[in-house]
């Protein structure tokens, strides 16, 4: 018989998914690029202002209670040794990409979920306790012989794929973790409702106002007490999900794209916060391209540590890098922020090329080609060799980062967010002088 035909109360909870979380991933390649890191407290950082927040810290630096979005300046009085690393995203893809290789070698990975997370799906006899746990230690074995000592993994195996990611959770890092049919729901119990991913303060707050405070209470709420907590059928969802019931559903994105930066100290002034915001509009616009997506509205904003500020506009489905320009120009002069710390711009209602049938009295669709052609010329000489006029002070800012559940680096240019082996304390081979030359470090830009 079907499994899937049958009820799903009626389905069988043996295991089904291996999820893998590497323990302070940014940081662990950090420490594992530079051996003199290893075993310090380190913290990756995004520009070098105490004003700033931390991105990622490594264990030593956890031990001090530093993580992340904590401000560099705090960080640094918690941890006086504090290391703070400017944050090198091509480095974290290059890993990332190794990683992969790695794992594979040992099980497919059914999804790539994030930059430092991914699972697998077990299958046949793969299912038994026994053999998932020596398929994780294989990998585990793999990771440091083949990626590096320092990029160690939270293991998580479970009869859903939502356990299997809360196992990550259960014991760090370079855990491992099985939880079976036998162990629910009260193996779950020492874990705060935070810890789950999808309850964050807000839902946490919501849950409480639903008389629902630990995790022991929601796992023993009914049905319908999850469905009242939760407020739609997402509730009755958990309720089968913590019991181990492998539920599917479609996870949905939002249709957006766009990328934001916190700004140098020297660019906190009008003149750097509006070339910095071109400079974003011209990556974003590239990115929508790229994808063969057309805008229908924009928002750009200026996060202020005093006072912030905020702008929208609908536009005519546009990809063009000059007419977005254009826009923003309009909107610049309402602009009354006070004291700026970071920028950033967001197209939204995204509609895909053949979704939409362009106005014969618009030029964007002209200018489009025209953008176009100028995205091939930089794929073919180079990131920056041609860009909006205004922004050349600015062009080497807003480098590509990893963000979310982001696990690629877009490349704006030939050589763009290439990263090339330096010294990870692997074997590795010979690098020309050619492939060095065109090796770049990133910064940290928003996604």
């Amino acid at each position: 018989m079907v499994d899937s035909a049958l009820p799903l109360e009626s389905r069988d909870r043996l295991l089904r998914y291996l999820f893998l979380d590497l323990n302070s991933y940014f940081a662990s390649c950090e420490q594992q690029e530079s051996p003199e890191l290893r075993g310090r407290p380190v913290a990756v950082v995004p520009v070098e202002a105490d004003t700033s927040c931390v991105i990622a810290a490594s264990y030593e630096a956890k031990a001090f209670g530093v993580k992340t979005g904590t401000k560099i300046g705090e960080a640094k009085a918690m941890c006086p040794d504090l290391i703070c690393v400017l944050g090198r995203h091509p480095l974290y893809s290059y890993y990332h990409k190794k990683v992969i290789e790695v794992v594979e070698d040992v099980l497919p990975v059914e999804e790539v979920c994030s930059i430092d997370e991914m699972r697998c799906r077990l299958i046949g006899d793969e299912r038994t306790p026994g053999n998932a746990r020596e398929l994780a230690l294989r990998i585990k074995k793999e990771l440091r012989e083949r990626a590096g000592e320092c990029l160690t993994a939270s293991i998580g195996i479970a009869p859903n794929k939502f356990l299997a990611k809360v196992g990550t959770e259960l014991q760090k890092p370079d855990g491992l973790v099985v939880i079976q049919q036998d162990d629910l729901p009260h193996r779950l119990h020492c874990l705060k409702l935070t810890d789950f991913p999808g309850i964050n303060k807000r839902m946490a707050a919501r849950l409480n106002g639903a008389g629902i405070f630990t995790t022991e209470q929601m796992c023993s709420a009914s049905k319908q007490e999850m469905l009242k907590a939760f407020g739609s059928i997402v509730g009755e969802r958990w309720w089968f999900m913590l019991r181990g019931y492998d539920v599917s559903y479609d996870s949905q994105t939002g249709q957006t794209l766009g990328h934001s930066h916190i700004l140098a100290p020297d660019l906190r002034n009008e003149k750097g916060c509006r070339e910095v915001l071109q400079r974003l509009l011209q990556k974003a616009a590239a990115r929508l391209r790229s994808h063969n997506l057309w805008a229908c509205g924009m928002v750009v904003y200026v996060s202020g540590f005093t006072k912030s500020w905020q702008a929208r506009v609908k536009l005519p489905p546009t990809q063009d890098s000059v007419t977005l320009n254009e826009y923003f120009m309009e909107l610049w002069p309402s602009h009354d922020y006070i004291k700026a710390r970071g920028v950033g711009i967001t197209f939204y209602d995204l509609r895909e090329g053949a979704a939409f049938t362009p106005s014969l009295f618009d030029e964007t669709v002209e200018r489009s080609k025209m953008s176009h052609a100028i995205d091939d010329l930089n794929q073919r000489f180079g990131k920056n060799k041609v860009v909006l006029a205004g922004i050349d002070a600015v062009k080497h800012t807003a480098e590509e980062r990893i963000a979310f559940n982001k696990t690629w680096l877009f490349s704006e240019g030939k050589g763009d967010n290439e990263w090339v082996d330096t010294f990870r304390g692997l074997p590795r081979e010979p690098v020309s002088e050619e492939q060095m030359d065109q090796a770049e470090w990133g910064e940290w830009t928003d996604n």
